[in-house]
């Protein structure tokens, strides 16, 4: 005769066992790794932006464009080499500040090829190769603005993307020095520069450098004005799974090779030093002494 009573508790623990195991089945550190999946016949897929101008964004045939993409085909070729898939697909995901690092930790997305910071918080959630650039975050005005720097906000209104390094430095400044700012969030740099423009916000903060491109594809350029002294170090950088070492440890080799080879000096001076699209202007930006001795050691590791 079965013991109803004591079947019930060891159904109960092999139910446990099941979930448990299916569970560890479907977790990320046991999915299929970028390369094993390209080995078999998958594609690759790069995430960029639409307007992180000159690193990621789309050109007026809306196909993705900038520095960051063009050293993310760099990489895409590395992984075609790496695994023998010469018919490699390569897709191009669009995605946004606040969703960017949610493609990348969810799978959805290899590398994210933008203008992302690599700090201690995001490194919770993914990882990031060799840094590609280091700028700092200023803040974007109207030429014709007496706001020189953020303690000059005072009372006034400021805006940064959704989602940003910057955003938050704004937010500690405003908090620690009581300055009274009302920060506006814009879902896109755009649109951020575009309430500028319209007065919606007296200042955009963001980093300089992309403050420079995206002035200088305005249609009257001449009317901003980037100020004020850094607000935060930025150490820009493609960003991709932390669970998977082995695509990581391929990505980081090839970044490595691309700085200490000085190929990626050319696509740098192509995309800071010379006139890019959409307006064929350039930003006439050379290599900054801090990203010139990052280079000199090249790491994925940063002390933030």
């Amino acid at each position: 005769m079965t013991n109803t009573y004591a079947a019930a508790p060891r159904r109960a623990v092999f139910f446990l066992l099941g979930t448990l195991l299916a569970l560890a089945g479907h977790s990320p550190a046991a999915a299929t790794g970028v390369l094993e999946r390209v080995s078999s016949g998958g594609k690759l897929v790069i995430a960029h932006r639409e307007s992180s101008i000159p690193f990621s964004y789309v050109d007026a045939d809306k196909k993705p464009v900038g520095y960051a993409v063009e050293l993310c085909l760099k990489l895409a070729e590395a992984v075609r080499k790496k695994t023998g898939a010469k018919n490699m697909q390569v897709d191009f995901l669009q995605v946004t500040p606040a969703n960017r690092i949610a493609m990348v930790a969810e799978g959805k997305a290899d590398l994210e090829c933008g203008s992302t910071t690599n700090n201690a918080e995001r490194r919770q959630k993914v990882a990031f190769t060799i840094p590609h650039f280091i700028t700092g975050a200023r803040m974007l005005v109207r030429a014709d603005s007496k706001i020189e720097r953020i303690e000059d906000l005072e009372g006034k209104k400021l805006v940064s993307t959704k989602g940003t390094t910057p955003l938050k430095a704004a937010e500690q400044a405003n908090r620690e020095r009581l300055l009274r700012i009302t920060i506006l969030e814009a879902s896109d740099h755009a649109k951020a520069v575009d309430m500028v423009e319209k007065g919606e916000a007296e200042a955009f903060v963001m980093d300089d450098v992309l403050l420079y491109g995206l002035a200088s594809n305005r249609p009257k350029p001449e009317s901003l004005r980037v100020v004020g002294k850094f607000l935060t170090t930025e150490p820009l950088a493609i960003m991709l799974s932390k669970d998977d070492p082995e695509f990581k440890k391929l990505i980081d080799e090839e970044m490595r090779r691309l700085i200490v080879s000085k190929e990626i000096q050319p696509i740098y001076d192509k995309w800071f030093l010379k006139p890019i699209p959409p307006n064929d202007k350039a930003l006439n930006l050379p290599v900054s002494y801090l990203l010139r001795d990052f280079w000199k050691y090249p790491s994925d590791f940063v002390p933030f």
